[in-house]
C-alpha cells in the first residue's frame, strides 16, 4: 500500500476541506397559506401540493 512521502501540512488539509460543511435546508413559501416548506413536498399546515389538496386536515379543538 501507498503510503505518503510528507505529511499533509493543516493548511492544505483544511483548504481541502473547506466544502465539507453543513447547510441549511432550502426553503419556499406554500401558495397556499405561506408557510415555509422544503420545496416539492406537501405542506404540513394546509395540506396542499401543486395548488391541490392533498391531505385533510384536521383542527384540534377542545
Amino acid at each position: 500500500m501507498a503510503v505518503p512521502f510528507r505529511r499533509v501540512s493543516k493548511t492544505r488539509k483544511r483548504m481541502r476541506r473547506t466544502h465539507y460543511k453543513i447547510e441549511a435546508n432550502g426553503t419556499v413559501k406554500c401558495s397556499n397559506c405561506s408557510a415555509q416548506i422544503r420545496p416539492h413536498r406537501v405542506c404540513k399546515e394546509c395540506g396542499f401540493y401543486k395548488g391541490k389538496n392533498v391531505l385533510t386536515t384536521e383542527e384540534v379543538t377542545e
